[in-house]
């Protein structure tokens, strides 16, 4: 079995790398925003795109409710 690795992208930019390994795809972030998913393993790249996506949101969300806190 050869390696397969490829960039993953977010919001138009690369935000880490996935190595098939046995069982799926280790996720190596290069993006401080997704350091929680640093070595983990996916089973599905498609994994990967749907934990970027709610790590994201929890971010965003949890960024939002200090700006509110700040403007009161």
């Amino acid at each position: 079995m050869f390696n397969q690795r490829f960039a993953v992208e977010f919001d138009r930019r690369t935000v880490g790398i996935a190595v098939r390994v046995p069982g799926g795809f280790m996720f190596y972030a290069s993006d401080n925003r997704f350091e929680e998913m640093d070595g983990r393993l996916f089973r599905r790249a498609r994994a990967i795109e749907r934990e970027l996506k709610k790590v994201d949101q929890k971010k965003w969300k949890h960024n939002r409710r200090e700006r509110l806190s700040f403007a009161v």
